[in-house]
């Protein structure tokens, strides 16, 4: 036993991190690490993190969460965000995700900036892929592959 459970979370209704923060604490009070995926329209992803049930750290995979989506503004709300460019951008390249928040919120659990950072923004991975890919390399890849099979 790696020491990970893996749980579904109901977020719905969530005023804003904080509520969902005492939602996560709320699935198991003694944890000392507690994480949550929030994997959105195949396109966003964001990790929420509470160590000992108080340390809240939040990483999104892309700024535009926030103005996309409900769930991403109560999740990313109170990260700073970059200033939106002015300038349209003149050419049909595909606009590159804008990571934010915390990068390094999954350092010591074997998964550094870096990388979490490159699998975002790597061409042709969804957030469920991302989600798996983190959670192998933190140690609970079964547990959230039993999760989804459920």
């Amino acid at each position: 036993m790696n020491g990970w459970t893996a749980a579904e979370l109901d977020i719905t209704g969530a005023a804003d991190v904080d509520d969902v923060a005492e939602r996560l604490r709320d699935v198991d009070p003694d944890a000392k690490v507690s994480l949550l995926f929030v994997e959105s329209d195949d396109t966003f992803l964001a990790i929420v993190r509470l160590d000992e049930g108080d340390d809240l750290r939040v990483f999104g995979s892309d700024s535009a969460f926030v103005s996309e989506s409900r769930l991403g503004s109560v999740l990313l709300a109170d990260i700073d965000l970059p200033e939106a460019d002015a300038a349209p951008a003149d050419d049909d390249r595909p606009q590159l995700a804008d990571p934010v928040g915390d990068a390094d919120l999954l350092s010591d659990l074997g998964v550094p900036a870096p990388r979490l950072l490159a699998l975002c923004g790597r061409e042709g991975m969804l957030p469920s892929d991302v989600t798996a890919e983190v959670c192998q390399l933190v140690g609970c890849g079964d547990e959230i592959e039993e999760l989804r099979d459920a």
